[in-house]
C-alpha cells in the first residue's frame, strides 16, 4: 500500500508541473515567445567536437565556448541539460538560424513527438523514459544540420546517451566517420532502445499481477493494474508519435540525411515498431488480467452466496416449526406429551437431513 501511494504522489506532481509549464505563456501571447524562467537553475552545457582522427570533449563550458567550436572543422555536439536558462537556447537558435516556433517548442513542455524539417536543419521532438515508482517521461530536443547536433534536454540527472558518447571516445562504429545525422541517427536509437528496459519491467510487473489475480489475498490489485495500466499509457504516448516521425524523416528528401543513414532510421523505425506491439499486447493482457480479477472475485461472491443461501434455507422450514410450537396455545396436544419435544426436534432433523439430502444430490452443497 506505501507503494502504491508513493506512485500516485509522483504521478500527482508530475501532472502539477506539467499544468504549471503549460500555464507559464498567457492566452494571446505572440509565437516563438520563450516563457519566464521561474526556476533558475543554470543550464549544464557539455560539447564534443570529433572527426576521424581526433576527438575534444569539454563539460561545463560558457556559451562563448560551444559557438567557436562550431566553427571547427568535424561533427560538433553541444548537450544543453535543463531549462533553466532560456537565453543559453536563444543565442544559440540566433547562431544556428532555429526559426523562433522551434526553439519555443523546446521550452513549452510535454510536446508531442514529433519532426521538423528546414531547409538547413531538422528538429525532432522525442520523450525518454526512465523507470522510477513509475514511468517518468522526460521531453528531450534534437537539433541536427551539416555538421553540428544539439540536444536539450528537459532537466538534468542521467540519460540514455552514455553509449553514444563512449562508441564516440573509443572510435567504436561509423561515429567519427560518419556525419551529423548519423550522430542524430544514434541518438535516437538510443532513446527508442531505451523504452525496452522499461516495457521488460513493466511485462514483469504484469507477469506478477496475473499470478496473483488468482489468489484469495488480492484486495489492493485493482490499484496496481490501474497503475500498470496508467504505466503503458505513458510509454504508448512517448512511443507511437516516435514512429511517426521516423516515417516522415525517412520520406523527406532532405540532403542533410544521406542514403547510408536512412538504411539505419528504417531500422530505429522497425524497433519503435516492436515496442508499439510489446506496448499494445501488454495492454490487451493487463485488461485481460482485469477481468479475470473480477471474474475471480464474483466467482468467490457466488460461493459465499450459495453457502449462505443453503444455511438460509435449511433453517427455514426448522424456524417454521419452532414458530409454530412456540406459539403456547393451551389446546396443542403436544405440550403436555411426553414425547413432544423430542418428537418435535425429531421431526425439525429429518427435514434438515431431507434437505441436506436433496442439496447433495443436486450438487448444490
Amino acid at each position: 500500500m506505501p507503494s502504491a501511494w508513493k506512485r500516485q504522489q509522483v504521478t500527482i506532481r508530475r501532472m502539477l508541473g506539467r499544468r504549471r509549464r503549460m500555464a507559464q505563456l498567457r492566452p494571446g501571447t505572440a509565437p516563438g515567445t520563450l516563457p519566464p524562467s521561474e526556476r533558475r537553475e543554470p543550464a549544464q552545457i557539455s560539447v564534443m567536437r570529433y572527426d576521424a582522427s581526433d576527438i575534444v570533449e569539454r563539460d561545463g563550458v560558457t556559451l562563448d565556448e560551444c559557438i567557436a567550436l562550431l566553427d571547427q572543422p568535424g561533427v560538433t555536439w553541444i548537450n544543453i541539460d535543463g531549462l533553466g536558462e532560456p537565453e543559453v537556447m536563444a543565442r544559440l537558435a540566433e547562431r544556428l538560424h532555429f526559426h523562433p516556433l522551434a526553439v519555443e517548442d523546446v521550452f513549452n513542455v510535454p510536446q508531442r513527438p514529433k519532426v521538423e524539417a528546414n531547409p538547413d536543419h531538422y528538429l525532432l521532438i522525442l520523450r525518454m523514459l526512465r523507470l522510477a515508482p513509475g514511468v517518468e517521461e522526460e521531453q528531450v530536443s534534437i537539433f541536427f544540420g551539416t555538421s553540428y547536433v544539439l540536444t536539450v534536454q528537459e532537466r538534468p540527472g542521467g540519460d540514455v546517451f552514455e553509449g553514444v558518447r563512449r562508441r564516440i571516445r573509443t572510435g567504436r562504429g561509423r561515429l567519427r566517420t560518419a556525419g551529423a545525422d548519423h550522430l542524430a541517427y544514434a541518438l535516437i536509437d538510443s532513446v527508442v532502445d531505451g523504452y525496452f528496459p522499461v516495457l521488460e519491467s513493466l511485462g514483469e510487473r504484469l507477469d506478477e499481477l496475473e499470478a496473483e489475480c488468482i489468489t484469495p489475498e488480492s484486495s489492493v490489485l485493482v490499484s496496481h493494474i490501474q497503475d500498470l495500466r496508467r504505466d503503458l499509457l505513458t510509454v504508448r504516448r512517448a512511443v507511437w508519435p516516435t514512429r511517426e516521425a521516423l516515417v516522415a524523416i525517412q520520406r523527406d528528401e532532405s540532403k542533410l540525411v544521406t542514403p547510408e543513414t536512412r538504411v539505419f532510421l528504417r531500422d530505429c523505425y522497425d524497433h519503435a515498431v516492436e515496442a508499439i506491439d510489446i506496448i499494445e499486447t501488454d495492454r490487451e493482457t493487463a485488461s485481460s488480467v482485469m477481468e479475470i480479477y473480477l471474474a475471480t472475485q464474483n466467482q468467490r461472491l457466488n460461493e459465499v452466496m450459495k453457502v449462505l443461501t443453503v444455511i438460509a434455507t435449511l433453517f427455514i422450514p426448522l424456524t417454521f416449526i419452532a414458530s409454530i410450537y412456540g406459539m403456547n396455545f393451551q389446546d396443542m396436544p403436544e405440550l403436555k406429551s411426553r414425547w413432544g419435544y423430542p418428537g418435535v426436534l425429531g421431526l425439525m432433523a429429518l427435514v434438515a437431513g431431507s434437505l441436506i439430502y436433496y442439496f447433495k444430490r443436486r450438487h448444490w452443497w
